[in-house]
């Protein structure tokens, strides 16, 4: 059954209204209507599978037959901390990450970053942004999406973790004692991996 999102399923006498862009994939995308039957799933990781009743123009009344087993979560919490990137490259970074089952991305800006974004441009984006993980978490059959953090500049995100219990670990492309696999045998943390990833033009030295 196709898969359709919403931050949060509030239902009233069994009944749940789709709008915004969900119902319109569901609607003029896909063309479904009433009798269509599929699986509804929200940001806390609830899933429902549900029948539409009635349709409108920007909306779909569903009646929620039964509740779904959610599936495992990942027994790590990872979270991806890129610098910024192009759009396409970013938006790859997200979709992937989300359907891998990636807990967080949480972007920076550091001093060879090449994309900065501020005001209704960074809004903007992170929607976009948001709406990707979701669409990727429903294709990889994911309990939840990906969350997407607003960009925070490279020493705020050095401070955020500076004290959390978790596995950090910087993917440097000068190093030349320590991969990636050897360092995640060896760590034995709370169940939490950050990984930081450099900009196009790599890591300056100060910030490694």
């Amino acid at each position: 059954m196709r898969r359709f999102f919403m931050e949060r399923i509030r239902a009233e006498d069994g009944l749940v209204r789709v709008t915004g862009s969900e119902a319109r994939h569901m609607l003029r995308v896909l063309r479904m209507g009433p009798g269509d039957r599929l699986v509804l799933m929200d940001g806390s990781g609830a899933r429902h599978q549900a029948v539409i009743r009635t349709v409108g123009r920007e909306r779909a009344d569903l009646l929620l037959e039964r509740a779904l087993p959610v599936p495992e979560p990942s027994p790590l919490e990872i979270t991806v901390c890129p610098s910024l990137l192009k759009s396409r490259p970013m938006d790859l970074l997200i979709q992937k990450a989300s359907e891998l089952g990636v807990a967080a991305v949480q972007p920076y800006t550091s001093s060879r970053s090449v994309v900065h974004l501020e005001g209704k441009r960074l809004e903007g984006r992170l929607r976009h942004w948001g709406e990707i993980a979701r669409n990727a978490a429903k294709q990889a059959d994911r309990a939840v999406p990906a969350r997407v953090d607003p960009p925070v500049e490279f020493d705020a995100l050095l401070a955020r973790w500076r004290d959390r219990d978790a596995s950090k670990v910087i993917l440097w492309e000068s190093e030349e004692s320590c991969d990636l696999k050897g360092f995640l045998r060896r760590e034995d943390k709370a169940g939490a991996v950050a990984a930081v990833v450099g900009p196009e033009g790599g890591f300056h030295p100060d910030e490694v």
